[in-house]
This record gives C-alpha cells, structure tokens and sequence, in this order.
C-alpha cells in the first residue's frame, strides 16, 4: 500500500497512457475522484466512474490524440514530507496557462484558474500538462 496516495494516483495515470490502456482502475477515496473529476472537467480524461458498493474502485476512462496520450505530463508538488501552499492570488499558472494546476482549497479541489477567480488559496496538489 502506498502511503501517499497522490503519487499514486498520478504515477497509475501516466504510466496506463504511456501504454495507450483505455482505462485505469484505482483504489478509491473523495480526494482521488475529485481530482479526477477535476481532470474530466479540464478534457484531459474521458470519464470518471465509481464502481462497488463495499470496496470502491475509481475507474478513469483515458483520452488519446492518435497514439499520444492527451496527458503529456503530470508532477506531484505538494508531498507529505512537504506541503506546498499558495494564497489566492497566486495560484500558479502551469506552461503559462496550457497546463493546469490543481489546488487542494477550503471551497473543495479547483484548478488554479478557479482560486484566483474566486481569491481562495490552499494547497498546491499537482500539475497537468
């Protein structure tokens, strides 16, 4: 079990799209389909779903543009050894604003974009390019 489930989530994204897999099934919890969600909204994953009652599982349905994945990159920023905190007016723009960040905030997970226009900071979770 991997005690940080962030990298885990992302680290089972990239490498199911570096090998072109329609799909992907993760362990699940609100944090990780939020995030996904989150991933939906921006059209970097073609779905999200919540499967079992008991022991749910996240499926995420992936996007492709040819043989590439949409996905070109992900990285984790905050870590559990290190938390990494913006305010609101600077939520970080990810390759001057072809990526996205997301920001873990007291109004629920949200891109950077979404907490700069609502000015509320929080946790830096990933990048999305």
């Amino acid at each position: 079990m991997n005690s940080d489930p962030v990298s885990d989530l992302l680290t089972r994204i990239r490498n199911a799209g570096m090998a072109l897999h329609p799909s992907v099934s993760i362990p699940h919890s609100r944090f990780k389909e939020a995030i996904a969600r989150v991933l939906k909204d921006e059209g970097y994953v073609a779905e999200v779903a919540v499967e079992g009652d008991k022991l749910k599982t996240l499926k995420v349905g992936l996007k492709y543009q040819g043989r590439k994945a949409v996905i070109q990159g992900l990285k984790q920023v905050s870590t559990p050894g290190l938390r990494r905190y913006v305010a609101g007016s600077e939520a970080p723009r990810v390759l001057g604003g072809l990526g996205v960040a997301i920001l873990s905030t007291p109004k629920g997970i949200m891109t950077g974009s979404q907490a700069r226009r609502q000015n509320v900071g929080g946790e830096v979770v990933c990048y999305v390019w």
